[in-house]
């Protein structure tokens, strides 16, 4: 007898582990239901609402719009590229959603990387109310942070991943000090015997790259942004579930609970452990693309949001950005294309993409189980996916 379980998911639930939650096919599962295996502090919105769909057989059923591409529909792409949620907003309305049959609108999934463009806006919310300054050292906040690589560096240079960090962001491998970088966010199964090392400890630990300084540069690595939660509740003094409730969640309007992971201590995983879901998400992006108001009141400040949109060093993204984004800047956590249009997206592993292009209004969210947290060739495929769907008329 098949319960109804393994008929959605085609596996049984006991085989979700800490040591497996992250491979096919379990990641439909435990991304969508994170808080089952690592413990997770809820993000409250006002209130929770039911949200349906909008009628989108139309939409999936027509050609997919892209030079090249195999898949010869909307819906035959998503499948093929193990979407689990999408949503596509035009000028502040959601004009087309899929959903794989084991997500819906009211299902918060984990959005990996993406977390670290919530975390900085929360920080831009908190410059606007005169509680943050990006200028300060790190360690104005956190002065347990002194002896690290973070304890001589300002917190602009963490928001833009400008750090002298001797630390590789190696995703595969299991040994390494990525590897007990995950334990201490209790991300992976913990060694047998081993102390179990709190979040902040891990952070502490870290040192500078020999002989380069500060302001280098990009260079993307995830503790980097784990900082930046630490900030944020330095700086709120209220913990991260809390601050990003009352500052961002609440006025935007959300309609579900988010949630993020803690380490054993309750230190926030800022850097990649936020769930949320696809419409909320994309109520983030529209909050950024029209200039940080929502129901009527400013909710991040657009001094704010014109800085992340106008700074950020081209020639500092050279070396180490993204060879997709041939004209990029980082600016706060977030992606500036350095186009004409004015296209900005976050970005997580596993395709997580919130992007937003402005000239079209367009505001696109794609979650999903990607088997592999980093595949360039399928990166190029959605970007040029998303570039389509930003053409389109509805």
């Amino acid at each position: 007898m098949t319960d109804r379980f393994s008929e959605t998911y085609g596996f049984a639930r006991r085989d979700v582990t800490l040591a497996s939650w992250r491979l096919p096919p379990f990641a439909r599962f435990s991304f969508q239901n994170v808080a089952e295996l690592v413990p997770s502090a809820r993000i409250e919105a006002v209130r929770e609402e039911v949200e349906t769909p909008v009628e989108s057989a139309a939409f999936l059923a027509s050609p997919v719009g892209v030079a090249g591409e195999a898949a010869a529909t909307v819906q035959a792409y998503l499948e093929d590229t193990f979407t689990d949620s999408f949503v596509l907003m035009k000028d502040g309305r959601i004009v087309a959603e899929y959903y794989a049959p084991w997500s819906g609108p009211n299902a918060p999934h984990l959005v990996f990387s993406i977390s670290k463009s919530l975390t900085a806006t929360l920080l831009g919310i908190l410059e606007g109310l005169g509680l943050f300054d990006p200028a300060l050292p790190v360690s104005h906040y956190i002065p347990e942070a002194k002896d690290s690589a973070y304890g001589d560096c300002s917190c602009r240079n963490v928001l833009d991943m400008r750090v002298s960090l001797d630390f590789e962001e190696a995703y595969l491998d299991p040994d390494g000090s990525f590897a007990r970088y995950r334990r201490a966010m209790l991300w992976n199964p913990p060694e047998p015997g081993a102390i179990i090392e709190p979040l902040l400890d891990f952070l502490c630990s870290l040192k500078k790259k020999p002989g380069e300084d500060h302001g280098g540069p990009f260079y993307y690595v995830s503790p980097n942004a784990d900082v930046l939660g630490l900030l944020v509740e330095r700086a709120s003094g209220k913990r991260y579930a809390e601050a990003m409730s009352e500052l961002l969640w609440q006025p935007l309007g959300a309609k579900n609970h988010a949630m993020i992971t803690v380490d054993s201590v309750g230190t926030p995983r800022s850097a990649g452990g936020v769930s949320v879901t696809a419409r909320d998400l994309a109520r983030v992006g529209e909050l950024v693309r029209t200039g940080g108001k929502a129901g009527g009141m400013q909710v991040l400040p657009q001094s704010w949001i014109a800085d992340m949109f106008e700074n950020g060093d081209p020639e500092a993204w050279k070396p180490n950005g993204d060879a997709l984004i041939t004209k990029g800047r980082y600016r706060s956590q977030w992606y500036q294309f350095g186009e004409p249009e004015g296209v900005f997206c976050a970005i997580g592993i596993h395709g997580q993409w919130l992007y937003v292009d402005r000239a079209s209004g367009t505001v696109l969210v794609k979650q999903s189980s990607q088997p592999n947290p980093l595949d360039e060739g399928l990166k190029a495929r959605n970007l040029a996916f998303y570039r389509a769907m930003a053409e389109r008329t509805f």
